[in-house]
């Protein structure tokens, strides 16, 4: 790797603006990879390094580049929960269909975390896919639940999802619902409100949807 790729890589990871212009200046690929095959944009989005991001995709860099791990700058921005660099990476049109190694879109590892205010965002700012489904069979519903804790934070993604119209009846490989899912862990008041969603997406004489 050159000398000038190396001093971008490391700028972007800090965060340093001036170095990174200093860095592309110099004749650095703003495509450079580390040895996890990152490339800058990618460092910067995940530390969220919006400075040194901004730069970056002026100079073209690729928001859908992906890793060794088979992450994009993208995708990360849903596993930080920077509504920021989300909203900075929308400018460069990345493609909000790509899926991580779990094979989720970047709306599932944010309501894993409950990020609410990133969750919010995604969902009122672009097209992305409410019930996507990924390789373990879960949408973002059922991650909010199986992998929440059931706190305030978890129960405003759900309610966020839910609003969204994300469909409460889609179970996981093993048929269990959402709602069967939240009345197991005794996240009641996640359990209220799939159980209210699920009401009103059952068709009528089909009884309670358990």
């Amino acid at each position: 790797m050159h000398t000038d790729d190396q001093l971008l890589l490391a700028a972007a990871r800090r965060g340093d603006p001036i170095e990174v212009r200093a860095a592309l200046a110099a004749g650095a690929d703003v495509e450079s990879r580390d040895h996890e095959g990152r490339t800058p944009l990618l460092l910067a989005a995940a530390g969220d390094q919006v400075a040194a991001a901004e730069i970056l995709l002026g100079a073209g860099a690729d928001p859908d580049a992906r890793d060794g791990r088979d992450d994009t700058p993208w995708l990360v921005t849903g596993v930080t929960g920077s509504v920021r660099m989300m909203r900075l990476l929308l400018t460069a049109e990345p493609d909000l269909r790509l899926t991580n190694r779990f094979g989720g879109t970047s709306l599932l590892p944010a309501a894993e975390r409950g990020h609410v205010a990133y969750v919010r965002a995604v969902l009122r700012e672009t097209d992305i896919d409410v019930d996507h489904v990924n390789r373990l069979g879960w949408t973002a519903l059922l991650e909010a639940v199986i992998l929440g804790d059931g706190g305030r934070a978890h129960e405003e993604v759900v309610e966020l999802l839910i609003t969204a119209g994300a469909d409460p009846l889609l179970a996981d490989h093993d048929g269990t619902t959402p709602l069967q899912h939240a009345r197991r862990r005794g996240f009641d008041r996640i359990a209220g409100l799939l159980q209210a969603a699920s009401a009103r997406a059952t068709p009528t004489g089909q009884g309670d949807p358990r």
